[in-house]
């Protein structure tokens, strides 16, 4: 079965999202990286960079992970770019749309001063979705 983007009805992203932000700086290597989504069971960090701590950089998922085995790269070097952010308040609904849109797994959510708060995941979505009972049904 194929969860439509439509078919979610209810929830924002602040009710659905994972809070607190694991980030890393460009030049932390991916063996660091990777400890850090197995010790803490994420599969996305947050890369800030070195001018400004509070800015984001990119997002460096389990996926850019494993396509980087074995060439050395550090998370700068793989973390995708721009970080597309949401704020808590926004429907699940438009932040599947903004993932599907910008084929992006994670979404930085940020408080309305533009601070890191959280990270929404196409697992939280998928997870909202399913509490919601059958897709399909009224």
């Amino acid at each position: 079965m194929t969860v439509m983007v439509s078919e979610l009805r209810t929830g924002t992203v602040g009710e659905a999202m994972n809070p607190g932000v694991l980030t890393c700086l460009p030049v932390t290597p991916l063996r660091d990286v990777a400890r850090m989504m197995v010790r803490h069971r994420v599969h996305a960090i947050v890369v800030f960079g070195t001018d400004d701590r509070l800015h984001p950089w990119g997002v460096v998922s389990d996926l850019d992970l494993i396509g980087a085995i074995g060439t050395g790269a550090n998370a700068g070097s793989v973390a995708a770019s721009p970080v597309i952010t949401v704020t808590p308040g926004v429907a699940l609904e438009h932040a599947a749309t903004l993932m599907a849109e910008n084929e992006t797994t994670h979404l930085l959510v940020v408080s309305d001063k533009g601070l890191p708060v959280g990270v929404i995941s196409t697992l939280d979505v998928a997870r909202a979705a399913a509490a919601e009972g059958d897709p399909g049904s009224s």
